[in-house]
């Protein structure tokens, strides 16, 4: 017996976070991708609507796939299945020029833990986790970009490159913490002189300034973790990213439409 459904709209932002015309867009997005699969393959026993509320509701309460799929009426595999075919589908959109010169983004590392242990290492956290780069723009507070994941004791310095998102950064002003030396295209905030004498006052202001604008970037890495995937990702390789991202996108249609 199915339990959730787009028969229920009722049930949909309880168990994905967005309202039913955010989970609207999704949908069309995923069907403009493909994910459909008309006339390839066996048909599919859920529609594209459920098969798109299934995934959503797997990344949001980070329930294991033998708990989601009685919710559905479906096998453990064919939840897993669902969800392999449906994860490329979800994520952000590449960006593919570069950002004009006015355009200021924000770019911060977050530490999502992951079993896979190939693309994770003990971290700071005290749990084998991912590095995840996410850029957002600083106006609309979207989010841009999002990395591929690396081991989560690579610091920020080498994860901004390696991760890919610099790519993604082309063209505008990008704003970051300290923790991000060694790369002269970001804008970080003023260091204490190594003699220890006391910064300038206009460079104390330009801080306070910095600081508040790139608090951006924390609220937004807190509100992406309210989709649970990001607190414990049992996906492997590049499913973890593939998680990452969807919940970026999701959460850009929740703060959009």
């Amino acid at each position: 017996m199915q339990v959730l459904g787009v028969g229920r709209p009722e049930l949909v932002p309880v168990f994905t976070g967005l309202s039913v015309r955010q989970f609207g867009k999704l949908v069309d997005v995923v069907r403009r991708r493909g994910g459909e699969q008309v006339g390839v393959g066996r048909r599919w026993g859920l529609s594209l609507e459920d098969r798109v509320l299934l995934i959503a509701v797997y990344y949001r309460t980070n329930l294991t796939l033998r708990q989601v799929a009685p919710l559905f009426g479906i096998s453990k595999s064919a939840a897993g299945r669902v969800v392999d075919h449906l994860a490329p589908h979800l994520i952000l959109a590449p960006v593919r020029r570069k950002h004009s010169p006015d355009t200021v983004l924000i770019v911060d590392g977050t530490l999502v833990p992951v079993h896979d242990r190939s693309v994770s290492a003990s971290s700071k956290n005290y749990r084998y986790s991912a590095n995840m780069q996410v850029v957002i723009d600083a106006n609309t507070r979207l989010a841009v970009a999002v990395g591929d994941p690396l081991p989560g004791n690579r610091n920020d310095c080498r994860a901004f490159t390696e991760s890919g998102v610099d790519r993604s950064c082309e063209g505008a002003q990008v704003m970051a913490d300290g923790g991000y030396q060694g790369n002269p295209s970001v804008i970080m905030p003023y260091r204490r002189p190594r003699d220890g004498t006391e910064l300038p006052q206009w460079k104390h202001d330009l801080n306070t300034v910095h600081k508040r604008v790139r608090a951006r970037i924390e609220h937004t890495l807190a509100h992406m973790k309210s989709w649970n995937v990001l607190r414990n990702c049992r996906r492997k390789g590049r499913a973890v990213y593939y998680a990452a991202s969807a919940v970026a996108l999701m959460r850009n249609l929740a703060m959009t439409f």
